[in-house]
């Protein structure tokens, strides 16, 4: 009976991203729900908890689909890593309703301290489930903001390239998952201010989608009421593959071949699963 309810590997590998996505984005905008509508904790709070969302959703899915969680990652392991093209669009839409459906778990859960602190859902809490330039009140332009996430991805994916690269020093001991945290983290803390490090198309889109069905008429626009929603995918796709390409350029090309498999270094997590 088991046997015959398995999902095939493809279906097994998007459950696996859609689960580890919805557990990244229940510590990540929920933090930013007791934050900003709750009035408990700072940006620190924010930062460490979106870090730790990731490790733990990436430990949830690594296994099965390698824990990309971010259409960013899927996208740019495809385009360098031999990442196969046809998952990518069915891991795009794993991670995406992941997001999705996390965000109306937040959403639902803080609906009497969101109508408390933003009555008419505005622009005042739009920020708790998607992202804004200058986080909806520091002077950054649309450009700016692209630019910004253009560089944040950069620098996501260059560094998880390394970790989680054989030939050079990946964690051992299955702790990939936590140096990545720490990552998201320390880019969360250095690049938080300009655009909200979104860094992520689903983790962005996703949520956006949920406010948007759920009272927040003005998701798709920023406090300047110009159409936003896409920069948080775009500058992510641009930005996952510059930060990826430049790892090859400058590291990754450089390295050697290791002369054979070693046995004291097991697969990293954060990966191309086949």
């Amino acid at each position: 009976m088991a046997e015959r309810l398995r999902l095939p590997p493809l279906g097994r590998e998007m459950a696996a991203e859609f689960a580890g996505t919805m557990i990244l984005i229940l510590f990540g905008v929920g933090v930013v729900a007791q934050v900003v509508a709750g009035g408990i904790g700072d940006h620190d709070s924010i930062a460490w908890a979106w870090g730790i969302g990731v490790t733990l959703g990436v430990y949830v899915a690594a296994t099965i689909s390698g824990g990309h969680l971010n259409p960013a990652v899927t996208f740019a392991l495809a385009v360098f890593k031999g990442f196969p093209w046809r998952k990518v669009a069915p891991y795009m839409l794993a991670q995406t309703l992941g997001a999705f459906v996390a965000a109306l778990v937040v959403r639902w859960n803080y609906t009497e301290v969101l109508a408390r602190f933003d009555p008419g859902h505005t622009i005042k809490s739009q920020g708790v489930f998607s992202t804004l330039p200058g986080n909806g009140t520091l002077p950054v332009s649309t450009w700016g903001a692209l630019r910004d996430q253009i560089i944040g991805t950069a620098i996501l994916l260059f560094v998880v390239v390394a970790l989680t690269d054989l030939r050079n020093q990946p964690p051992l001991a299955n702790l990939a998952p936590v140096v990545i945290g720490f990552l998201v983290v320390a880019i969360g803390m250095a690049w938080g201010t300009d655009a909200g490090y979104a860094i992520n198309p689903a983790r962005d889109f996703g949520p956006r989608l949920a406010q948007f069905l759920t009272g927040y008429g003005g998701a798709w626009r920023d406090q300047y009421g110009d159409l936003y929603f896409w920069v948080p995918i775009v500058g992510p796709l641009v930005g996952g593959v510059l930060g990826a390409g430049l790892y090859g350029l400058l590291v990754g090309r450089n390295l050697p071949e290791p002369a054979r498999p070693d046995p004291t270094r097991p697969e990293p997590q954060y990966d191309v699963k086949p």
